[in-house]
């Protein structure tokens, strides 16, 4: 009866088929597999971690490999990273005589682990895929008795030769990009400093930065570079004196300019051998143009010129004649609408990927990237399966060395899909990679380097690939955009505030007469205000998009008309003097200053002057007024450019006309009754004069001389004098400086 008991106490062994109890006890990490995609003569390494995840201590530990049955599709390789429980069924039996101890594990705890083994000892007989298990087997004391305690499956690609088919021609797109750093902003001086919104960029271009281990990683890589121009625009900007923008609009000294400097210099020599594709600059989002911005006025305008300025861009910092025809929506996410959108600019070849533009009947077969979508326009359809494959946090070792076999595997199956047919695929990664992505990449594309299923392909000569005749070449309709893309797109306000800052624009440089520096920043920043970076920030990007304007807004305020106060005319006619400000660090022409009175029937003034002033001065000019009645009159100030457009705010000040008073009239009448009378008295005395006999004429009777002996030296009455209304510089003059602000 005891014996029986102690049997029935004994723990019970697992189903032959069926997951084993506690096969998740301890965690297993596949750090690194060496060489990635091995040959026949090949030596194997092995490295990772296990850790006891139990509340028991772990003994009589080992780690082992266990080489599971031949994958035969893409979902299989799929399907491994996200199984996580033993199966004696697939995961096949250990190798033995390659196996490594380990010490007690107590709970909570990390050991290290290496397995090296010739790859012959694999025993692979077929060339493909297979799954590859790291097993960490041992006792716990609620279970003493050998068992898998933990399992972590990698992707082991084998296929030791070149064999028989043809390679997959690969091109491996290397995305050069960043977000928006550079503002509207300038320091206010001939120099125009820039000023950027924050100083990270450096950190990026420094040694171990993302953006120089990009540029590092790729100068010996077999890929065809994908490049905004603004990343180039703004670290050139960084290589001399910049700002960078702090609280309550102040500014610190950049630090940037050697790293900046350093970096470029590295890009130069990364790209010379390999081909550049230039994305618009900015880098426009054109999902978001093509569902939100086609409807706002003026929005695609912008797409021509970032287009062109991408190509001068290149050129001029790189020294490389980079490809501009070339569009690349978000994540490759195509519909008509954004088709339409891409290649009306230019760009005749559309980048897209296979899960938008998606085989008929869900058919995992991989064809050639390039198919026509008609109107001349080719798509190169990205493979999505190898295009996602480095996406996520790849810090961790064991995450980055699974996603490099992952995209091995897909790689190589794709070859064994019709291994009889040269087939041309292209892989678009993320459009900014971490460091760590960037490093993954990297490790697969020099596994890939000895050609044995692949061989590397520029992005142009895939363009041109004899398309597959089966391909899809049907572009989906806007109803088929992805909700959660849609969801982050740049919304409809965002190009009504951009062509809001492009009419302030346009309204002011017809004023300038150096319209570059302001043209130039402002155009740029535009541009800057579409791109990419920032969907998923809407906040941030009002907030962008706002300062622009409002500094912009600033600018146009720094020529402005300078206040009056209200003004007395006492006579019939006078002067008006108005001044206008120039605070810009330029001159300012074609502008005319025109008054208007509210009450032309009681004082009118002269319509309009012409204005030109150099830059941080001030021009005053007068105004003829005539007035015809008194009382108040409101008079309107205002500038105008040569296109009869309004420029500024209307200034407006009251003129108040006295004219000619009563007591003023009555002065004058009783003057001119005065001159009547003496008048009057003369032509009565030479009347009577002339009346008398010729020489009868005594003493005292002729001494006048003919002339009113009074000697009163009369003479016509004046007019009014014109009178000038308040002080001022001559009409045309202009003072001294006055405060100068940039541009």
């Amino acid at each position: 009866m005891l014996l029986f008991l102690g049997l029935a106490q004994l723990p019970a062994a697992p189903p032959a088929h069926a997951e084993p109890i506690g096969s998740r006890t301890a965690g297993v990490s596949v750090n690194s597999l060496t060489p990635a995609a091995p040959t026949q003569s090949d030596k194997i390494t092995i490295t990772g971690t296990v850790t006891n995840n139990g509340k028991s201590v772990i003994t009589d530990a080992h780690v082992g490999l266990r080489v599971g049955s031949l994958l035969s599709t893409r979902s299989d390789i799929d399907d491994i990273a996200g199984r996580t429980g033993y199966s004696p069924a697939s995961d096949g039996t250990e190798l033995s005589g390659h196996t490594q101890k380990i010490d007690k594990l107590p709970p909570g705890i990390t050991r290290e682990f290496s397995l090296s083994l010739p790859a012959k000892d694999l025993g692979l007989d077929k060339d493909g895929i297979y799954p590859l298990g790291v097993t960490l087997s041992g006792q716990t004391a609620d279970q003493p008795y050998d068992r898998v305690l933990g399992i972590k499956r990698t992707l082991l690609p084998w296929q030791p030769s070149a064999g028989d088919g043809k390679k997959t021609q690969l091109t491996f797109l290397w995305p050069l990009i960043s977000s928006t750093r550079l503002t509207g902003r300038t320091e206010p001086d001939q120099q125009q400093t820039p000023i950027f919104r924050n100083d990270d960029l450096t950190a990026e271009l420094a040694p171990g930065g993302r953006l120089q281990q990009l540029v590092a990683l790729g100068k010996d890589l077999p890929v065809t570079w994908v490049i905004d121009p603004d990343l180039l625009a703004t670290a050139e900007a960084m290589t001399k004196s910049y700002q960078v923008a702090g609280p309550g609009g102040s500014t610190t000294p950049g630090r940037g300019q050697v790293i900046a400097k350093q970096w470029l210099s590295q890009l130069q020599n990364a790209v010379a051998n390999h081909q550049v594709v230039a994305l618009p600059f900015g880098d426009p989002d054109l999902a978001s143009l093509a569902h939100r911005g086609k409807d706002v006025p003026g929005a695609l305008a912008h797409l021509q010129p970032a287009t062109e300025l991408a190509a001068t861009t290149v050129d001029t910092i790189l020294g490389v004649k980079a490809r501009t025809d070339f569009a690349w929506p978000v994540d490759g996410a195509v519909d008509s609408s954004i088709v339409d959108v891409a290649t009306s600019a230019g760009a005749h070849n559309v980048i897209a990927r296979s899960d938008s533009l998606r085989e008929s009947g869900g058919s995992t077969y991989a064809p050639t990237a390039a198919r026509q979508i008609g109107g001349g326009n080719t798509a190169v359809v990205a493979d999505a399966r190898l295009s996602t494959a480095f996406q996520g946090d790849l810090t961790r070792a064991g995450d980055a060395s699974l996603a490099v076999q992952q995209f091995l595997a897909q790689s190589l199956m794709v070859n064994k899909q019709t291994p009889e047919n040269e087939r041309s695929i292209i892989v678009a990664p993320q459009r900014m990679p971490t460091t760590s992505q960037a490093q993954a990449m990297a490790a697969a594309l020099h596994a890939l380097s000895d050609g044995r299923w692949t061989q590397p392909l520029d992005l142009g000569d895939a363009a041109k690939a004899k398309p597959d005749p089966s391909a899809n070449q049907q572009v989906p309709g806007p109803g088929s955009y992805p909700a959660a893309l849609r969801a982050r797109e740049l919304p409809a306000q965002a190009f009504q505030d951009i062509q809001r800052t492009q009419n302030t624009l346009d309204g002011f440089k017809v004023i300038l007469t150096a319209q570059d520096r302001v043209v130039t920043p402002f155009g740029n920043t535009i541009m800057r205000e579409m791109s990419s970076s920032w969907r998923g920030d809407s906040a941030g990007g009002a907030a962008f998009r706002g300062g622009v304007q409002d500094y912009l807004q600033g600018l146009t305020g720094q020529v402005q008309l300078v206040k009056k106060s209200d003004a007395t005319l006492s006579g019939r006619s006078a002067t008006i003097p108005v001044t206008v400000k120039n605070g810009l660090l330029q001159g300012i022409t074609g502008l005319r200053l025109e008054l208007e009175s509210s009450q032309p029937n009681r004082l009118s003034v002269d319509k309009s002057q012409p204005i030109k002033i150099e830059g941080g001065h001030s021009q005053t000019v007068k105004f003829e007024t005539r007035a015809y009645a008194n009382g108040p009159v409101v008079v309107r100030a205002r500038l105008y450019t040569a296109d009869n457009q309004q420029f500024g705010q209307t200034m407006t000040f009251t003129v108040h006309v006295t004219s000619i008073t009563p007591m003023v009239l009555l002065v004058i009448a009783g003057g001119v009754l005065l001159l009547v009378l003496a008048g009057l008295r003369i032509y009565l005395k030479r009347k009577r004069s002339g009346a008398r006999p010729a020489g009868n004429d005594g003493p005292g009777t002729g001494g006048e001389g003919g002339r009113d002996g009074d000697g009163n030296g009369d003479g016509e009455p004046g007019r009014d004098g014109a009178r000038t209304m308040d002080t001022g510089t001559p009409s045309g003059e202009q003072s001294g400086p006055g405060e100068k602000v940039e541009h």
